[in-house]
């Protein structure tokens, strides 16, 4: 099998690998109550999700 004929700098491997870097979450907001929530899932704080109610929430929890 083929070899390099010469090492790569390091400049040009930190280049290379520049890209690799991790993306913050991005958040949307519920339409219905506009919390920020991850996007395509179900918003955990009234259980809604593309304006149909999938999980029913409580609405006094604390009496």
């Amino acid at each position: 099998m083929a070899q390099p004929k010469r090492r790569w700098s390091k400049a040009r491997t930190h280049t290379r690998r520049s890209t690799w870097k991790k993306e913050t979450p991005k958040f949307a907001t519920c339409p219905n109550c506009h919390e920020p929530i991850m996007p395509h899932r179900v918003c955990s704080s009234c259980g809604y999700y593309d304006g149909k109610e999938i999980i029913a929430k409580k609405e006094n929890e604390s009496a």
